[in-house]
């Protein structure tokens, strides 16, 4: 049959699935064991995941769902089930392809790592939340999903605990996408409500959204594809919820590659991939993701030039690429937002792999304490150098052909987009120029011997190298062969490629030659900004001092109403309880006392009680 391995692609996600029980229910006595489970699991889903993209490759667009019954509530049924398109076995391989490379990684990374098997237990249930997320075929489903995806990072970027930044890293990164997810939620309500016959399926809300012809009014379409966005922003890391992102890189650094690179991140995008037809319906939405994906490219961007920590810098650039991505979303380019989210995958994969090579090799993540490890991490620096020129959007590497997709679109629809994104990209170049030359190049840096990583790391350092390199060329100026099979050839291309890919290249060798001359070759101070404006600097440092600027807007207030609920809680609402509890005890303590069997006692009660009667009944003369 011509979709047999569709059909049996919900086996994808199972394979992690049972990974991960197999991990629970070994323990962590098992650690080779362990490794070896969560290895074979993702591999597993890697293989069929493949096989289905080739099967939709092989003969053009297909289709497939299948679901059952999942709740009948009289006049209301919800189905569950999964669906397979060109885009879900696309998203399939990136997703696998990215967690088999970083579980052969971690394997060298965290064998010393005591809970090494609970850490590949995490990956795995991670991995199956992402699959289970990618093939959904309703909203419902998706969402589920969605925060189970959350759940697993939370414990993921929390995994060292005993580190009081990483415990604040995954419950800010908790709570902030929690802002985001509220939004998704109240997004697919709405949805429910407006849907003819309540369908929730991405088949029916294509047929209702596609050519819009009013079935549900403009103004609640623009606001579906807005919370819907809203949920997108949260996972994303879109201004102003991308907080979240640059303090989750306390998390092990695999996780940074597979969380927070290729696959979590990625699922805002892919969310208004997957949506796609509801925000084409809505100009406003569409223009709130264009003009939020730009803001957001370039200020990540400009941030990323100010920061010390190798991690925090590619943090800054995940959020910078993920700004591109919603950008082109919103000028109408779904290829261009898709094409970059799998190259980017692939090359800032290898960035954070590489970072981490770095790390396990001289222990700390400042850049500035670090120096000339290319001659004695070879396969480290040559392969981190393929990733940064990949990032800076340098030719032939995939990401040069991805930015120029967007690049192109920009320029056609929104010329002040397409100078924002250039802007971005000639700070995209100088910072991961200013970072390649500061680790690689120059005289080492302390006294401690540094060798190259093991092969369990470099081996995916090596495969990631090839896909940076080779990924761009599925969508070039001259050859639009992503673009026809994600959109079956609706998309509009546009002129004036040409200009684009010049402009593009200059920009990025730009930012890159800069860069050499300030910290190679020295023709330009290094303080030459920081001496004559040491306000910029250290804005830029800050992070334009947005965390201090939520503390004080935000958490202050809010932890300021907590307390204050907290004292009413106390002292009016448990002190009422208390008072009334402590009344009745005292009563019947008095009681108890009264009747202890003495005829003396009785008698002067008596007395007492005839007293105040005589006294009332006197008093009642005078009212």
């Amino acid at each position: 049959m011509d979709t047999m391995f569709s059909q049996i692609a919900w086996l994808i996600p199972v394979f992690p699935l049972a990974a991960f029980l197999l991990l629970l229910a070994f323990g962590r006595s098992q650690r080779r064991l362990g490794v070896l489970t969560g290895t074979v699991g993702s591999f597993a889903a890697l293989v069929l995941s493949i096989l289905v993209l080739i099967e939709h490759m092989r003969d053009g667009s297909k289709y497939y769902q299948s679901g059952f019954k999942w709740l009948d509530l009289g006049r209301i049924q919800i189905n569950a089930g999964f669906e397979v398109t060109n885009l879900t076995a696309l998203m399939l391989v990136i997703v696998t392809a990215v967690a088999f490379l970083v579980n052969v990684y971690s394997a060298g990374y965290m064998k010393n790592d005591e809970r090494i098997t609970v850490f590949y237990s995490y990956v795995a249930l991670f991995t199956f939340s992402m699959l289970g997320l990618v093939i959904a075929d309703n909203m419902l489903t998706l969402y589920i999903f969605w925060e189970l995806v959350g759940v697993c990072s939370f414990l993921l970027v929390g995994f060292w605990y005993a580190k009081p930044e990483a415990k604040a890293a995954a419950k800010k990164a908790f709570i902030v996408t929690r802002i985001g997810d509220a939004g998704l939620l109240l997004g697919i309500l709405l949805l429910y409500w407006y849907m003819p016959d309540h369908a929730l399926d991405f088949v029916h809300i294509q047929n209702v959204f596609e050519g819009q012809t009013g079935i549900i009014p403009l103004g609640i379409t623009t606001l579906i594809a807005l919370l819907i966005f809203v949920g997108a922003v949260g996972k994303s890391g879109q201004f102003p919820l991308h907080v979240w992102l640059p303090d989750a890189m306390e998390g092990p650094t695999p996780i940074s590659a597979l969380i927070h690179a290729a696959t979590m991140v990625a699922a805002g995008v892919y969310l208004v991939a997957r949506t796609f037809d509801i925000f084409e319906a809505s100009q406003t939405a569409m223009n709130t993701v264009a003009y939020i994906g730009a803001f957001t490219a370039i200020f990540a961007a400009t941030i990323g030039v100010a920061q010390n920590d190798i991690k925090r810098i590619l943090a800054y650039s995940t959020v910078s690429q993920l700004g591109y991505m919603m950008m082109a979303l919103g000028l109408g380019s779904l290829t261009g937002g898709v094409f970059h989210l799998l190259t980017h995958a692939f090359f800032k994969a290898l960035l954070f792999l590489g970072a981490g090579s770095v790390i396990h090799a001289v222990h700390t993540q400042n850049i500035n304490e670090m120096g000339g490890l290319g001659s004695k991490m070879r396969i480290t620096a040559w392969t981190f150098g393929i990733g940064s020129l990949a990032l800076s959007g340098i030719p032939p590497f995939s990401g040069f052909w991805s930015k120029d997709t967007i690049l192109t679109t920009a320029l056609y629809d929104k010329p002040a987009l397409f100078v924002v994104g250039v802007v971005a990209a000639f700070f995209t170049a100088f910072y991961m120029s200013r970072l390649f030359f500061l680790v690689f190049t120059g005289k080492p840096k302390g006294e401690q011997k540094v060798h190259e990583s093991p092969l369990t790391m470099t081996i995916p350092l090596i495969v990631l190298a090839v896909l940076a390199i080779g990924s761009g060329f599925i969508q070039t100026p001259w050859n639009n062969t992503l673009g026809s099979w994600l959109t079956d050839g609706t998309e509009v291309e546009h002129g004036s490629a040409g200009l684009v890919m010049v402009i593009s290249a200059a920009v990025g060798l730009l930012g890159i030659y800069l860069g050499w001359l300030v910290f190679v070759k020295g023709t330009i101070s290094r303080d030459a900004v920081s001496s004559r404006a040491p306000w910029l600097v250290r804005l830029l440092e800050r992070k334009y001092y947005i965390d201090e600027l939520y503390q004080i807007i935000f958490i202050k207030p809010l932890r300021g109403i907590g307390l204050l609920l907290n004292g009413i809680d106390h002292y009016v609402v448990d002190g009422i309880v208390r008072l009334t509890s402590g009344s009745i005890v005292l009563l019947g303590k008095g009681g108890t006392r009264l009747q202890n069997g003495q005829v003396q006692t009785y008698g002067l009660i008596t007395l007492f009680g005839l007293i105040i009667l005589i006294a009332i009944v006197a008093l009642r003369r005078f009212w």
